[in-house]
């Protein structure tokens, strides 16, 4: 009687083991077998790691093998199973592999496909075509869209983390528990002398240092000495923590009317303003989305206060970017200032605080938050709904963007619920930052997710007028061995534009996409069908780079930047100034956060920028759910490509005084990670 070796690989993470009874169906092209419990007398089977073999005997040989069926039963308790992977020695030798990664809940079964990936034209027969559809239900069930807030992009109708599908919650030792990392980084630092002394001013910016004396990180060191200088407050719109907003001008804008005079002091070319301009000399960074977006009212003994300024940088001629001119509103007028380096030294620092605390807010809100979390989230639900896991762009897809709708729940659940973390102590706290993000959904794009196209946007692609821009030239190297990639597996499965065209699986992923996740918001101009590879790859290039490298640029700097808190305040006390002369060190330090706010946003920026326990980088696929050698070769020339990128960027970094590492390859967790 013919027999077949099936060997059953279990987790390696906690409580991937099982004690409940596993049983097993092999369907071939000529028959299936009965259905087997798998058991060894007197053996621990499916422990966590193991990988335990077991053989099957029919009365005739069953062809060749097109499904796996996996049934978990219960015995004295329920516990869930997590399945790696399933492979089928066949009695003419072959081995035949069938990737699983999938958690086993309850009295549940798992119906898998072989390894090899198959678009949905290439299934002839009426099993395996129905499979997909029957996968493809099940998913659409457990993975619905719902509205969190209206004007967002649409997230999983899921209110907590444990409601989530077992398969997209974290695993037990990968678990972001964003309310225990904070108070572990309280602790940390030591701020628990200060987190509960709201309303309580520092004396001076020397008396930050009180929470600043557990930090050993030179970045942080650099940012506390340097702060105040023009030059380190402008390089941070090229390579800090929201590198995104600057932008060359054709005009001065007529809401900013600054003039020659103003700033013919801080030109050195011995040209006008309007001739630097011409020129390419002159840049903006404008904070228009957060006009009229509410401040925190939460505390109603601390009034916080919001403003949406704009800021004038020029480039000297040793091609430093430097603030020229700053007015802290939007409509210009007597009691809307401009102001000037030459200014007194308080009302300057004062107008830069204010624009370094709105950067702050655009960048958790929309940078951070809208456009790596939430659209990240949005791009996972459709794929979970209409791509089974035998499609290519599935298996390409789900090691980048596999765990950002567990950490976009715990996030709503624990940090921007009603009364959670944020609300404490960030300006935008209380509703603004849904306010701010609904602003930002009526001019958001497509194209503004496709990297080099943003850079182009914003005037600020060449590297000879912008020589240490290394957020753009990292990212595009970054960026293009992103694509190569995607292009490489891509073309291995698709042979034409049309192959792109007739997948009913793609076409229904991205109009998913445009129709429910960006369903009010299709002046966005989200593709709704793809027409060629070439449209495809972008498109996946996008999904990559915004869930990998988009998301570590904006995320893991934060410490760096933001613990010396004048720099980056997370709120303001005091309004901003509509006039001059009225700034001095007692009207700064009463605007700065408070001891209390001060610890908070210390604590939260210490855990958001912590990486993760056995985190994988970029490149990294240990869950193979490829098996072609093809794409293997594919995955090792990318890796190989990242590591090239990583050496460059380390030899780069040896000759500057401070180092940017934030799109290093190396640094670069293959999804969002926190």
């Amino acid at each position: 009687m013919p027999s077949y070796t099936v060997t059953v690989a279990t987790g390696t993470q906690g409580r991937a083991g099982t004690d409940n009874y596993i049983s097993i169906t092999l369907v071939g092209t000529e028959g299936f077998s009965q259905r087997t419990r798998l058991e060894k007398p007197q053996h621990d089977d499916f422990e966590r790691g193991s990988v335990d073999s077991y053989p099957i005997t029919v009365e005739e040989a069953l062809g060749e093998i097109m499904l796996v069926k996996l049934e978990k039963k219960k015995y004295l308790a329920k516990d869930d199973w997590y399945c790696r992977y399933v492979s089928v020695r066949t009695p003419g030798g072959d081995n035949m592999e069938f990737p699983c990664y999938r958690w086993l809940v309850d009295d549940k079964e798992v119906v898998l496909r072989d390894g090899r990936a198959r678009l949905p034209q290439d299934d002839k027969t009426n099993l395996l075509k129905q499979h997909r559809e029957n996968e493809l239900e099940i998913r659409r069930k457990a993975f619905r869209w719902m509205e969190w807030q209206p004007g967002f992009p649409m997230s999983i109708d899921a209110k907590r983390h444990r409601d989530l599908p077992r398969d997209v919650q974290f695993d037990s030792e990968k678990s972001v528990d964003f309310v225990l990392n904070y108070n572990k980084a309280i602790q940390n630092l030591f701020l628990n002398h200060f987190i509960h002394k709201f309303q309580s001013s520092w004396k001076d910016f020397d008396d930050f240092k009180k929470i600043f004396r557990r930090i050993k990180n030179t970045s942080s060191e650099y940012v506390m000495q340097h702060w105040k200088e023009d030059f380190l407050f402008s390089y941070q719109f090229l390579n800090g923590c929201n590198p995104v907003l600057i932008q060359k001008i054709s005009k001065i804008p007529d809401k900013f009317p600054v003039t020659n005079e103003m700033v013919a002091v801080s030109l050195e070319r011995e040209l006008t303003l309007e001739q630097e301009v011409k020129a390419g000399n002159i840049y903006i960074v404008d904070y228009d989305v957060l006009d009229g977006v509410k401040a925190n009212d939460t505390d109603a003994l601390t009034p916080q206060y919001m403003t949406a300024p704009i800021c004038l940088l020029y480039k000297n001629t040793q091609n430093e970017i430097l603030p020229i001119a700053i007015q802290l509103g939007q409509t210009p007028g007597e009691d809307n200032p401009i102001f000037l380096p030459t200014d007194s030294e308080h009302d300057w620092l004062l107008a830069k605080i204010w624009v370094r605390s709105s950067d702050f807010q655009h960048h958790q809100t929309v940078t951070h938050l809208l456009r790596t979390h939430l659209i990240s989230e949005m791009f996972a639900i459709a794929m979970f709904r209409q791509l089974p896991a035998v499609h290519p762009v599935f298996k390409l897809l789900i090691p980048h963007i596999r765990f950002t709708i567990a950490i976009n729940t715990k996030a709503r659940e624990e940090l921007i619920c009603e009364r959670g973390l944020f609300d404490k102590a960030n300006a935008t706290g209380g509703g603004g930052h849904v306010q701010l993000i609904q602003k930002v959904m009526k001019t958001l794009t497509f194209r503004s997710l496709c990297f080099p196209d943003e850079i182009k946007a914003r005037g600020v692609d060449s590297k000879q007028e912008l020589p240490s821009y290394f957020y753009r030239d990292d990212g595009n190297k970054v960026w293009e061995a992103t694509k190569s990639f995607v292009s490489d597996v891509i073309d291995i499965y698709y042979s034409s534009d049309e192959t792109v065209q007739v997948d009913e699986e793609i076409q229904a992923f991205v109009k998913d996409v445009r129709d429910y996740g960006m369903r009010d918001f299709h002046q966005c101009e989200f593709p709704e069908s793809l027409k060629s590879r070439e449209e495809l790859i972008e498109y996946l290039t996008v999904i990559v780079f915004t869930a990998s490298a988009q998301h570590a640029a904006v995320n893991f700097g934060q410490y760096d930047w933001y613990s010396w808190i004048p720099n980056a305040p997370s709120t303001m006390r005091k309004p901003p100034p509509d006039r001059k002369g009225s700034a001095d060190i007692t009207l700064i330090m009463e605007s700065l956060p408070d001891r209390g706010r001060s610890s908070w946003h210390l604590g939260a920026v210490w855990a958001l920028s912590q990486f993760q326990k056995n985190e994988l980088y970029l490149g990294m696929y240990p869950d193979e759910h490829f098996l072609e050698k093809t794409v293997k070769a594919s995955m090792e020339k990318f890796r190989k490509t990242l590591k090239e990128i990583s050496c460059d960027i380390k030899a780069r970094n040896c000759q500057l005084k401070f180092p940017y590492c934030n799109m290093s390859p190396d640094k670069i967790p293959n999804s969002v990670a926190i």
